[in-house]
């Protein structure tokens, strides 16, 4: 039997790690931090800010409602307060969809 290897994730995330995953800067994390009552990062004792993966998942959602729907800051707190359940399913479907895209597109460019 082969050996796998497991993917390890991560327990903490550090503003730096959260921004250059979202290709956005460091103050940015921060403003929505503020803005965002669903992110409560972890602070050590130096007051460095420590993100979850719950966190990033909801760094997520927020970067697809405001970079990628167009949605404002408050649309984007309203839809989350509203009805975070069906964003968070809609987000979920959009992904998998990218996935099947990118999986499709790839056999195409393996079959020329």
């Amino acid at each position: 039997m082969p050996y796998k290897e497991t993917k390890i994730e991560k327990l903490y995330y550090t503003i730096g790690e959260v921004a250059e995953m979202f290709n956005v800067n460091t103050s940015l994390i921060r403003y929505w931090e503020k803005e965002f009552d669903v992110i409560k990062p972890n602070k050590n004792k130096k007051g460095n800010r420590l993100f979850t993966p719950k966190d990033v998942d909801n760094f997520h959602l927020i970067y697809h409602l405001v970079k990628e729907k167009g949605l404002t800051l408050k649309g984007a707190q309203k839809k989350l307060k509203e009805n975070k359940e069906d964003t968070i399913n809609n987000f979920e479907v959009i992904n998998k969809l990218k996935d099947i895209r990118e999986l499709l597109v790839e056999i195409r460019d393996n079959i020329d």
